[in-house]
């Protein structure tokens, strides 16, 4: 019985992956991998902001407080924030088991970005860990607990850890969906 779920799925499996199907995801593929690498650009960007205490665009003004140089303070900012993107990115392509781990360091660069958008703040870097805590509460248990039930179906079956992986998986079919399953 259980080598015919088996055929059925992998039969599923096949006829998912139809010439539209592959073609949207060469497409989100490239997409992402034209994001990736671009980072360096994306990094440079901070160079084009004046060396200035005040930022006027025609979009919004930027009164540097705390770092008293606007091109210095976009410096740190795309400091954080490309490896944030990186993370996200890695986050919502992952296929392992383990991706949940991702949030820690995700959580850790917007409470870094938070600290240095909020101009009043002197220690940016500091006290993250007492906010991190309830996070890696919840997160770093789960993923323990999911690898405990992986070796212990393991010991039990004959399932491949490729298929195990995939039993553990939560499959949202969108990006909005993907968002959506952890709010």
């Amino acid at each position: 019985m259980d080598k015919l779920k088996q055929k059925s799925k992998r039969k599923s499996e096949s006829l998912s992956k139809t010439p539209s199907n592959i073609g949207k995801r060469a497409i989100l593929g490239s997409i992402i991998g034209t994001f990736i690498a671009a980072t360096p650009l994306l990094f440079s960007l901070h160079e084009s902001v004046p060396s200035e205490k005040t930022w006027n665009t025609f979009l919004f003004r930027y009164d540097s407080l705390l770092w008293e140089d606007a091109q210095y303070a976009m410096w740190v900012l795309t400091g954080k924030f490309i490896p944030l993107f990186l993370l996200m990115i890695w986050f919502f392509t992952n296929r392992h088991w383990w991706y949940h781990a991702l949030l820690v360091p995700i959580i850790m660069y917007i409470f870094q970005i938070v600290g240095t958008i909020n101009g009043d703040t002197t220690h940016v870097d500091e006290f993250q860990l007492i906010y991190m805590l309830p996070i890696m509460a919840i997160v770093v248990p789960s993923i323990y607990l999911i690898r405990a039930r992986m070796f212990n179906k393991i010991n039990d079956a004959d399932k491949t850890m490729k298929e195990l992986e995939e039993e553990f998986m939560i499959k949202p079919t969108t990006f909005f969906g993907k968002v959506k399953q952890y709010f």
